[in-house]
């Protein structure tokens, strides 16, 4: 099968925003492996450089911040033709429907819908003619959890955007949109290392693959969306079976 991937991806250049850590990090990695050309893409410079420096495989570090649409442009015009786009960048706000602040709802709309909607637009004119884009929801969209209906309405706008824009987009270039269920990543690495790990057991226990994802799962379903030329509008729920569990 990875002989498939590398004949799909070698030479090509990936842009991943989000790259520096988590999900975004993992694809980077395996896209590398695969003889991919990738450019890694988040806010923090440092911690962004650092990350291409441990993957290696020549992978360029370009720092953004994508909810500064100027910064946007300007980043877009140093990248040169890219032939597939994946924005794993994001941003999470739980609360209940009462106590949420608007400012935090805002951010994370700013961060997860809007941002990565700038970047796609703005990435489009160098996109390579049947390259791809590749979105990032989540499990709340369809599967609403209380005291986090933000997110979940979120997430469904960003579902909503990958099906649009590949029929926008058709022909031109394919859009999909990956849901990832609870992923064990740097995201929760401030929650205590017991209380983390006994989530991760809880919530793993209720699944019927029986385990929280990891990192690299998610990067196979992209690698995957990125290289079928058939696979377009569809949103790949990579959750362990979170959508059919009890």
């Amino acid at each position: 099968m990875s002989t498939v991937f590398e004949t799909a991806l070698k030479g090509k250049h990936l842009v991943i925003v989000g790259g520096s850590s988590g999900m975004g990090k993992a694809t980077a990695k395996m896209a590398a492996a695969l003889g991919a050309k990738v450019t890694i893409a988040s806010r923090n410079p440092a911690k962004l450089q650092a990350a291409a420096d441990e993957i290696g495989g020549g992978v360029k570090a370009a720092p953004v911040d994508t909810t500064q649409e100027a910064d946007v442009k300007s980043w877009v015009g140093g990248l040169g033709p890219v032939d597939h786009l994946v924005i794993t960048a994001s941003s999470a706000a739980h609360g209940a429907f009462m106590d949420l602040p608007t400012d935090d709802l805002r951010d994370m709309v700013e961060a997860k819908f809007l941002g990565p909607y700038v970047a796609a637009r703005e990435v489009l004119p160098v996109l390579s003619n049947g390259g791809s884009i590749t979105l990032f929801s989540g499990v709340l969209s369809r599967r609403p959890s209380a005291g986090a209906t933000g997110l979940g309405a979120v997430n469904a706008a960003v579902e909503a955007l990958a099906k649009g824009l590949a029929l926008e987009l058709s022909g031109r270039a394919r859009v999909n949109c990956i849901s990832p269920g609870m992923v064990a990543t740097e995201a929760y690495a401030a929650m205590p290392d017991a209380a983390r790990e006994d989530m991760y057991a809880q919530v793993g226990g209720r699944l019927p693959v029986g385990r929280v994802g990891e990192a690299q799962d998610v990067a196979q379903a992209v690698i995957m969306a990125m290289t079928n030329e058939f696979l377009t509008g569809t949103v790949l729920d990579v959750d362990g079976g979170h959508l059919v569990r009890d």
